[in-house]
């Protein structure tokens, strides 16, 4: 079976071959995981241990509550992070990387200091 190959051609005039991604590619499917506003920031405050929530909210700045609580929703179903229940009364909840969380703080610290050295 062979793929229907799509030539293009650029405002210059020159041709070039697209290939059509059927899937999606690799790096497409880490941003669904991974992408989106303060997802790696989030991971990034939970690589020393478990953070309380609010503890969580304050170091994230600018983020709502709202916003923390639907992304570590998102996270939570996707494996990145564990919630715990600290206490019912008042009620406390604590949020911790899991394994898996972890293997994306290799290239976390990589963006980290591209954007240090590029100062972005």
């Amino acid at each position: 079976m062979s793929t229907v190959t799509n030539i293009t051609t650029d405002s210059k005039g020159r041709k070039s071959a697209v290939e059509p991604c059927l899937e999606p590619c690799p790096i497409e499917r880490g941003m669904r995981v991974l992408g989106g506003k303060w997802k790696g920031s989030i991971l990034w405050h939970l690589k020393d241990g478990p953070v309380r929530f609010n503890d969580l909210v304050r170091q994230l700045g600018g983020a709502s509550k709202k916003m923390v609580s639907q992304r570590l929703q998102e996270m939570e179903e996707s494996g990145l992070v564990k919630r715990e229940v600290v206490s019912d009364r008042p009620i406390a909840v604590a949020y911790e990387i899991t394994e898996f969380g972890q293997t994306a703080l290799g290239f976390l610290e990589e963006l980290k200091n591209w954007s240090e050295a590029n100062n972005i």
